[in-house]
């Protein structure tokens, strides 16, 4: 199913699309009848035309076929990808999860607690080395730059590490060490300078963590200023935290932030994190949290 566009948008001949995929005419025009995918746009001659978004979507299926998923369900996987692409985009991970999760319980928070939060997030996933996509939102660099020893061993063991902050520029494309997290800049009026956010997109222990800082605070101590939090270990909901992120860095010209998306694209599995993963990172909080008024935020 392709986005809606006009006509003229849609440019690529089906041996146009058969070139850039390596999939036959025929095998397309087959998946048409019997699967309704890809979808072309119809010119007045009759002849079929297909757009960029196609191209991405055939490759996905592709994809999918290799890692050994049923054709019929490969395509499914690809047409809702190219919806959830197609819906309007939200530049801000606490929106995102309110409009779509709205049952996630939220919080005030302070500061040096979300801080404990952070931490024990922090140190769960590197102490699974897990494969996973790992975001951290900062809001200004010199916060980042208290944690940046630390956000460098976590992208050592992560898939892709990407922070935003009011930094001046983007992680450069020729030079970015790819064992080092991708900075990614954030305009003063870009809604995640706001924000607050641990996000972790991984297989075992999917978590995410947003909050946005309450306005009216310029008198209050810095570890004391109050935040509206939620956190979630639901994977549908770390994936769309994910996927905000990873836009936000796409359009920024992150190097290697366009492949990050592209394997967010999928729906994961319906499964929740067990019980003695959870528990855990519950220990791992309480800690924190213990320690917090003898800590410097």
């Amino acid at each position: 199913m392709t986005q809606p566009t006009a006509a003229h948008d849609a440019r690529l001949s089906i041996g146009d699309l058969a070139d850039q995929t390596g999939v036959s005419p025929a095998t397309l025009r087959m998946w048409e009848q019997r699967h309704g995918f890809p979808v072309p746009q119809r010119l007045e001659s009759g002849h079929r035309r297909y757009l960029g978004t196609d191209v991405d979507a055939v490759r996905r299926v592709l994809e999918s076929r290799d890692a050994g998923t049923r054709l019929d369900v490969a395509i499914e996987q690809a047409v809702r990808a190219l919806q959830a692409e197609a819906e309007p985009r939200t530049p801000s991970v606490w929106a995102e999860l309110r409009r779509r999760h709205p049952q996630l319980d939220t919080h005030r928070l302070t500061k040096s607690t979300l801080l404990a939060l952070s931490w024990a997030i922090e140190d769960e996933f590197a102490a699974r080395a897990d494969r996973a996509h790992l975001f951290g939102l900062f809001q200004v660099q010199r916060n980042f730059e208290r944690a940046e020893q630390r956000w460098d061993e976590l992208a050592r063991v992560a898939a892709s590490t990407y922070v935003f902050a009011d930094f001046d520029d983007v992680s450069d494309r020729s030079t970015s060490d790819t064992r080092r997290p991708v900075r990614v800049p954030l305009a003063a009026d870009a809604p995640m300078r706001r924000e607050w956010a641990v996000v972790v997109d991984s297989v075992d222990l999917p978590i995410a963590l947003t909050a946005w800082e309450v306005p009216g605070q310029d008198d209050v101590a810095n570890r004391d200023k109050v935040f509206e939090s939620a956190w979630t270990v639901e994977p549908r909901a770390v994936r769309d935290a994910a996927r905000v992120c990873a836009r936000v860095a796409a359009d920024a010209g992150a190097p290697g932030a366009a492949a990050t998306l592209y394997h967010l694209a999928d729906e994961p599995g319906p499964g929740m994190a067990d019980l003695r993963s959870v528990t855990t990172l519950f220990n791992r909080v309480v800690a924190y949290v213990d320690r917090a008024p003898r800590s410097h935020a």
